[in-house]
């Protein structure tokens, strides 16, 4: 087998995308501070120190407007393909296409308000003993 410059290329550039990936991983094991007392195992963020119970439960329905805005988002990065071609088709089928993609969407959204899930539900007041 005859050795190229083209394999040693690709060796050299696969070598050094493992130290690249490696390195930094290696270097954080050696040269990071290790400390085992006080606050490690707490949860913390933004370098705020938690207060209280730090695990929130949300409502489900936070997930499904989260849920169902991905889902819209998503579909309009669709138009802006069309939009960059628009200006080189001839005729009106592109404009039919958005029309039709943009009444899928509207559809959509009816489905999703019959069903409820843009209706918020209320919070349950509970009464202080006295």
């Amino acid at each position: 087998m005859v050795f190229t410059w083209l394999q040693a290329a690709l060796i050299i550039f696969i070598l050094s995308g493992v130290a690249f990936a490696a390195g930094p991983l290696l270097g954080s094991i050696l040269l990071a501070p290790k400390s085992t007392g006080g606050a490690v195992g707490e949860p913390y963020e933004c370098g705020v120190p938690t207060h209280g119970n730090a695990l929130a439960r949300f409502g489900i329905n936070y997930y499904f407007y989260a849920i169902v805005f991905l889902a819209f988002e998503v579909d309009i990065l669709y138009l802006f393909p069309v939009a960059t071609w628009f200006n080189k088709s001839v005729g009106f089928a592109p404009v039919w296409k958005i029309l039709v993609f943009l009444g899928v969407l509207g559809l959509a959204v009816v489905y999703f308000q019959r069903k409820g899930v843009f209706e918020w539900p209320r919070r349950i007041q509970i009464s202080p003993r006295s």
